[in-house]
């Protein structure tokens, strides 16, 4: 579920019990003073962002129903928030509800807290060891490969533009997600359809409730069909390791997750990367010709765009005081993860500049629930982007940058479409 329309769904639970049962959760629009921080300004936070963080890092958003929810736009405090681990992320008391599936909770990391999340978390995380990873290795190189044949391929049709996100951005993740799960071919295309609404929030709540259902209900069937006949990827290896330890239920969940924070992010970093690259040509060039600076041009890049815009929301278990703010038990608070990783506290500079200091940022989060698929994301744009530099070193965009379509009000920030031209 994200984050915008969990905390909706809390907002409307509470608005129902003093309504006398008003369905507010059909409301076709995400109030502004909740959705203005999913704006951006191209790939950079809006001038209001950054005004903000400039003001003050911890400000009120917004009052609602009794619920105080406040954004968090510094580095410094995103961290205090993001790693107190006397918060909570579970949002279940605030909508009157206990792993309800019907409402689209699926269980997973997210939204639990210790114990259970740190019982979950450990059946989990050894999948995500670089030991483990490294098996996916040449597999992932290969999933490139075949995507630069298939995007060489489509140059060669009509104008020669290319659409990036269809041929290369979107298809690389999703092949190496499919193949972490364990999914055979005959179920991909039914998962690839669930890719991304899930995260647009631009026409409320009901589109992105009704993508989680389908995705759930998918990762539930699947969870359940390999309980009899496991399969090689994740989800087998779990059955095969744990048996009876996790039920369908929070298996589907962690499975959720990792689909979750995979493929859409890792999409949309590929694509928003890519933009950034071409605009900056020694970088491109350096991608190709200088295996050494691959990694701090993925952390930089990690840093700029911090896709996943707000992390998983903090509810103040006790009164708190943060940046100078005391905020209230029972207070929701929003990390804005892109801002925070462009505070200048932590990385001074303008502009992209790939230096050592390039890590310090949250674009994975920070804390118990910092993505447990960091180092796998950081594999595939490792791999990825230095790949598509050699392969078309003279590519260009197709367009002018700032006639690119973004997502609007998403969770995950990404383009709808990349045209460029390969030569």
């Amino acid at each position: 579920m994200s984050v915008i329309t969990s905390l909706k769904s809390a907002v409307m639970k509470r608005v129902l019990a003093r309504t006398g049962g008003l369905d507010l959760t059909k409301l076709d629009r995400v109030p502004d003073k909740l959705a203005w921080p999913l704006g951006r300004d191209g790939v950079d936070p809006t001038p209001r962002l950054t005004s903000s963080r400039e003001k003050d890092p911890v400000q009120r958003l917004a009052s609602l129903m009794g619920l105080e929810v406040w954004l968090i736009t510094g580095y410094e405090e995103g961290r205090e928030v993001l790693g107190n681990v006397n918060h909570s992320t579970d949002i279940r008391p605030y909508m009157g509800a206990s792993g309800d599936v019907e409402n689209g909770d699926i269980g997973g990391l997210g939204f639990t807290d210790p114990p259970e999340h740190t019982r979950q978390r450990k059946l989990l995380t050894p999948e995500f060891t670089m030991r483990r990873l490294e098996r996916l290795k040449p597999g992932i190189a290969e999933i490139i490969d075949r995507q630069l044949e298939e995007t060489a391929s489509a140059a060669q049709t009509g104008d020669g533009v290319v659409d990036l996100v269809q041929t290369f951005a979107f298809p690389v993740p999703f092949r190496v997600i499919c193949d972490l799960l364990g999914l055979d071919d005959e179920h991909r295309e039914t998962f690839r359809q669930l890719g991304t609404a899930r995260f647009d929030v631009s026409e409320g709540g009901a589109g992105s409730i009704g993508a989680i259902g389908g995705s759930r209900e998918f990762l539930l069937a699947e969870t359940a069909r390999q309980r009899h006949d496991p399969g090689p990827g994740l989800i087998g290896q779990i059955v095969r390791e744990h048996g009876e330890e996790i039920n369908d239920f929070d298996l589907g969940g962690l499975a959720d997750g990792a689909f979750t924070g995979g493929l859409e992010t890792s999409a949309s970093m590929l694509a928003l990367g890519t933009v950034l690259l071409l605009q900056n040509r020694e970088l491109w060039k350096s991608l190709a010709e200088d295996p050494d600076s691959v990694d701090d041009i993925v952390e930089e890049l990690l840093r700029q765009l911090a896709v996943v815009q707000v992390a998983f929301p903090r509810f103040a278990k006790e009164d708190v005081v943060v940046g100078g703010h005391r905020i209230k038990k029972g207070s929701v608070m929003l990390v804005h993860l892109p801002t925070a990783s462009r505070d200048p506290r932590s990385t001074p500079g303008e502009g992209l500049c790939p230096v050592k200091e390039s890590s310090n940022h949250l674009a994975f989060g920070h804390g118990l629930h910092r993505c447990v698929g960091a180092e796998l994301a950081r594999m595939e744009l490792r791999a990825a982007y230095p790949a598509l530099a050699k392969r078309f070193p003279d590519m260009q965009l197709a367009v002018d940058p700032s006639d690119l379509e973004y997502h609007a009000k998403s969770i995950v920030y990404g383009l709808e479409a990349l045209p460029v031209r390969l030569s």
